[in-house]
């Protein structure tokens, strides 16, 4: 039954929000979770189908500075049974552990100080796929977003910079010949849980050393507590954050 449901949620997402045209060559960004893994077969097996053409093509950016344990091998050969070949490249999150350290010790950062630094490592990994993108010719980007990353963002977004925004499931991009999409947009977190539970994918050990500063595992407690006051809350909150894209 989820497995029917997230299949066409995923469809319905690519044609409400017209994420994939003809002759798009699409690099997804495979961190090796369950959401982008499940992404990349998603769409692995709708590039058969005749209309739209498109290609897909993934990259998993490999941190040289922070200690995950992803098995690239495991990785690779998951991508290639799906027909998609997986490009490993590498970036640093120097620059955000730096921040942290002057941030920490009172030191002004040229106005990045006020940035968390998750955003400031996701930013360095973006950056490598923007590049990596560019060197592949493909013009989108395919992210693993879902429906509780875009709702737990817009309270982010609300609580701590006093605005109403989300993550689009469409994002071109100003200064680069590049389109953020995000065709998981409409499947709850719980549904992509279920869906890689069934497929057995194997997950991945992450030791992010920056985990504890990030503030979306509070938003995930905010979210369940509005669920349990208002149980079509998901429905309603979406339908509002949808209005802004």
């Amino acid at each position: 039954m989820e497995k029917n449901k997230v299949t066409r949620l995923f469809n319905e997402a690519l044609q409400r929000y017209g994420l994939i045209a003809d002759g798009d060559r699409v690099l997804i960004g495979l961190s090796g979770g369950k959401d982008s893994m499940a992404l990349l077969e998603l769409l692995a097996l709708r590039s058969r189908i005749f209309v739209p053409r498109f290609e897909v093509e993934a990259a998993f950016v490999r941190m040289n500075d922070i200690p995950y344990q992803s098995d690239e091998d495991y990785l690779k050969a998951f991508a290639a049974s799906h027909g998609v070949t997986l490009h490993v490249v590498e970036t640093s999150s120097l620059d955000a552990r730096e921040s942290r350290e002057k941030h920490v010790a009172g030191i002004p950062t040229d106005g990045e100080q006020k940035k968390p630094v998750c955003f400031q490592c996701s930013w360095q990994r973006r950056k490598k796929l923007f590049e990596t993108a560019k060197e592949l010719g493909c013009n989108k980007i395919a992210l693993g977003h879902h429906r509780d990353d875009l709702m737990e963002t817009a309270l982010m977004n609300l609580t701590f910079q006093g605005q109403f925004s989300t993550m689009r499931p469409m994002m071109p991009m100003d200064r680069f010949p590049m389109t953020i999409i995000r065709p998981l947009c409409l499947i709850r977190e719980r549904e992509m849980e279920q869906w890689a539970a069934s497929h057995g994918y194997k997950k991945q050990i992450k030791n992010c050393p920056f985990e504890s500063a990030s503030k979306r595992f509070n938003m995930k407690q905010v979210v369940a507590e509005l669920e349990q006051m208002n149980p079509e809350f998901a429905y309603t909150f979406y339908r509002a954050i949808e209005r802004t894209f």
